[in-house]
């Protein structure tokens, strides 16, 4: 598939020179740093110095003093407290660093995960019914609930104080909590807006510390759950969440809790984790047990001890086997089904009864990696069609399904990804509104992947020094990408063996020198009958590190390859 090259706006010259000489790194670096942001020696230090010490006072955002005023009175006076969470890797970590660290303060504890399908998200009306069964005067919601107006008065008529600690955009109401933790809620003025579900719990429990005067030290033992559910949520590492991550990557590969030690042996993985191993190694598993059976398996690993741990983390490796075989074969089934379709649609809409409602985002996004195109996957539930939505870089799909409301009967998300339920009936008429809407809003360059370039620059500037100081920009994610490099008019002495039918590995060096330099392209076997020996091309790549047996080399993990000037 054919990519657009899209280079990075130039920042001003001036500033990238004055940063590049103040703190000693090359302009292609400091160019880098202007482009996110940082342009003194001051915030510099700041981005290549996370600490701790810049975190937030927790009591900035709205409602935290009378959260944790409720909280310390049902800790201390013993009180049975219920901690609800979503069935996703974000509301599963933050019920499990919850009940972790409350647990060392009280055992008048129990949590509860809604069943991904009878239920379905958020709190639910069988978790209050619980609450109220089991005589439980506070729950601590997580991940969800800042659109619950109908639980939290069904709470509170039961005479249930609720605190609600979720990341959500809240609606035009808000439900009548006890105390309503989100930074997004419009009178809050809290600094950082996006901070996972389990960020906002974890800011309840510093204020909790604060408070109570209790080192937070004990709760900073817990960061490398609050990683794993910023890595996995795909919120901006930005901000607190950069500071967050870069110390619960630091937990999670020095001396993980139990059950994450668990699923990091069972990944094989040697090398320290990032974030893009915990969101492709450590999320996928954990988010099997809610997909395929019950999401409360997981938080049993996650606050397991370590006998327990090894049987549990067993038990969603299998899970997450049998997940991807459904993936692997479903994806098969739909991308089989999109070549049947008219070629120049604009969006997919592919419906089918017996394919499994746990993978169906996931299928989505794999077809988008073939056809870039809007697309919706949908199948049958209880009677209805449901479905996941995902979207393509920079085309709202959340806004193109609320202009066929008038055939769903329900469905929510944002602009990247939506979830939606439609009579079975409506579906012919859904695929034809759908793909009318998205053929009338979606620019001609939106329907063609796009490689956003960084920084220009010659092989010669490539160094293990560039890469270390490039390192320490990390943690990388949303908004704190890995930057990709560009280079022209590079040249191979010997044609690049092919791996697999897939992929492609061999030695490139610049038009001017003989220093050669490693390269992988994986899946970019379909440019090598382009490349020929002693023809120049370009290419763009991140720079990577390959360890083999301790020993240590600079790789070029390529995304794409171009042969015009």
């Amino acid at each position: 598939m054919e990519k657009r090259w899209v280079y990075k706006d130039e920042p001003d010259r001036e500033l990238v020179k004055k940063l590049s000489r103040e703190i000693n790194i090359s302009e292609y670096l400091s160019r880098i740093l202007v482009q996110r942001g940082i342009e003194t020696f001051d915030q510099a230090k700041a981005f290549f110095r996370p600490s701790l010490s810049r975190l937030h006072d927790p009591f900035l955002m709205l409602n935290m003093d009378k959260a944790v005023n409720r909280l310390t009175d049902a800790v201390f006076n013993r009180e049975k407290i219920l901690i609800y969470g979503d069935y996703d890797v974000d509301g599963t970590t933050s019920v499990s660093l919850m009940y972790l660290f409350l647990k060392q303060f009280t055992d008048q504890l129990e949590f509860y995960i809604p069943d991904r399908y009878s239920e379905g998200y958020g709190i639910s009306e069988k978790g209050i019914n619980y609450a109220i069964e089991e005589k439980f005067t506070l729950i601590i919601a997580l991940d969800c609930g800042v659109r619950a107006i109908d639980r939290a008065r069904q709470a509170k008529e039961a005479g249930i104080d609720l605190i609600i600690c979720d990341h959500h955009l809240p609606g035009k109401d808000l439900p009548d909590a006890y105390a309503l933790l989100d930074p997004k809620q419009n009178d809050c003025n809290y600094p950082f807006k996006e901070l996972s579900g389990c960020g906002v719990g974890f800011k309840l429990l510093e204020g909790f510390c604060q408070q109570n005067t209790i080192e937070k030290e004990k709760l900073f033992e817990f960061l490398d759950l609050v990683a794993v559910s910023i890595a996995s949520d795909i919120v901006p590492i930005v901000g607190e969440n950069r500071i967050l991550a870069f110390y619960g990557l630091k937990k999670l590969n020095q001396a993980p809790s139990a059950g994450l030690k668990s699923l990091i042996e069972i990944s094989g993985k040697k090398e320290a984790f990032n974030i893009s191993d915990v969101v492709f190694s450590i999320g996928p598993r954990i988010n099997a047990a809610g997909r395929l059976t019950h999401a409360r398996e997981s938080v049993h690993l996650l606050i397991g001890d370590s006998h327990e741990t090894e049987a549990f983390a067993d038990n969603l490796n299998d899970r997450n086997k049998e997940r991807r075989e459904f993936d692997q074969t479903i994806t098969a089934e739909a991308l089989e089904m999109i070549g049947e379709l008219e070629e120049d649609k604009k969006s997919t809409v592919l419906f089918k009864k017996d394919w499994h409602k746990g993978v169906i985002g996931i299928v989505a996004s794999r077809c988008i990696e073939y056809y870039h195109r809007p697309t919706i996957i949908l199948t049958e539930s209880k009677g209805k069609a449901t479905g996941s939505a995902r979207s393509v870089d920079g085309f709202d799909v959340h806004e193109a399904i609320s202009e066929c409301a008038d055939l769903l009967e329900q469905f929510g998300g944002h602009t990247h990804a939506a979830g939606l339920t439609l009579s079975i009936d409506n579906i012919e008429k859904f695929i034809h509104r759908f793909e009318q809407v998205v053929s009338e809003r979606i620019l001609p360059e939106q329907l063609i992947p796009k490689v956003e370039i960084d920084v220009e620059i010659p092989l010669s500037a490539i160094s293990f020094k560039t890469y270390n100081i490039m390192n320490q920009m990390g943690p990388f994610g949303p908004q704190n990408m890995a930057p990709v490099f560009g280079t022209k008019n590079v040249i191979v002495d010997s044609m690049p063996k092919l791996l697999k039918d897939k992929h492609i590995k061999g030695f490139l060096h610049a038009e001017n020198s003989t220093k050669l330099f490693e390269f992988i392209g994986f899946g970019l076997a379909d440019k090598l009958e382009q490349i020929e020996v002693g023809k120049p091309f370009h290419i763009a790549y991140h720079l990577e590190e390959n360890n083999y047996l301790g020993n240590k080399s600079l790789i070029l993990n390529l995304k794409d390859v171009r042969f015009d000037a």
